[in-house]
């Protein structure tokens, strides 16, 4: 059975340890085109996925958070999940395998932020001093460098990349934001699970949908419009790629964007 370290992760049959001598020294350095052959083990956070989110009717992924708060086991299982990959260096990763780290560890980290402040409504209330949310707090620390989910997402995975499924991949916690995956990402089956991921949003009411003639589209295209093209003939071409028909044939026909929306309430599992 593979084991985690207290200073590593079990990586490719060995522990990467932070003694590595290509360890990134800033968050601009674990963005770069760096690259080992290592993989990793996400194996925990599988399981606590498997006990704790569900794709409920809506086609929304649910997170049961206060089972989860409640259960001083599966606490502590994810803290020591992101604990170990805080000891890890991604950079003797595959980039494949970089990618599904960051992404698998932003989905981690968020779901613990919300734990701790369990009850709330939106991750909203969860402030960084006097801003809203939590995406500026250094949340997470990894190989020595402070983190805040900002820097996951802004500063290491859309400038590492420059890939537009990245924003399928990072989970807010909210109604809105694309699911959580069910099973953490891995670099070997990267691109059909962000391909997935990709469909279900674009396919589903919160991404895109039509009201009447007029075209609405998650806020998520606006906010990072140049992720997606830069103007709305592109945005729509990315939607049109993923969507099913008969939605892909209203995209195709349409020229513009009328209005985007968000909804931040949290993605909880409905109370019983």
């Amino acid at each position: 059975m593979r084991e985690f370290s207290k200073r590593g992760l079990l990586v490719g049959g060995a522990i990467t340890l932070l003694a590595s001598p290509v360890l990134a020294q800033s968050v601009s350095g674990f963005a770069a085109n760096r690259a080992g052959s290592g993989t990793a083990d996400h194996s925990p956070f599988d399981v606590l996925l498997s006990r704790r989110a569900r794709n409920s009717r809506d086609g929304v992924v649910r997170v049961d958070y206060a089972g989860w708060r409640a259960s001083a086991g599966d606490r502590a299982a994810l803290k020591a999940y992101v604990a170990a990959l805080s000891g890890m260096n991604p950079l003797s990763l595959t980039r494949p395998e970089q990618f599904a780290f960051w992404a698998n560890l932003y989905n981690a980290v968020t779901i613990d932020i919300v734990l701790d402040a369990w009850p709330v409504r939106s991750i909203r209330d969860i402030r960084s001093g006097l801003i809203a949310g939590p995406w500026k707090r250094k949340s997470a620390t990894v190989a020595g460098v402070d983190l805040s989910l900002d820097d996951i997402e802004h500063n290491i995975l859309r400038k590492g990349w420059t890939e537009p499924r990245v924003h399928y991949a990072v989970n807010c916690a909210s109604y809105s934001c694309p699911n959580l995956p069910l099973r953490a990402f891995r670099g070997a089956t990267l691109g059909p699970a962000l391909d997935a991921a990709a469909r279900a949003y674009v396919n589903h009411a919160r991404g895109v949908r039509f009201d009447g003639d007029a075209l609405v589209v998650s806020s998520i295209y606006e906010w990072y419009a140049d992720d997606f093209g830069g103007s709305d003939a592109r945005v729509i071409a990315h939607l049109a790629r993923y969507a099913a028909a008969p939605l892909r044939a209203r995209l195709q026909a349409a020229t513009r964007i009328d209005r985007s929306v968000y909804d931040w309430s949290l993605n909880a599992t409905p109370a019983s």
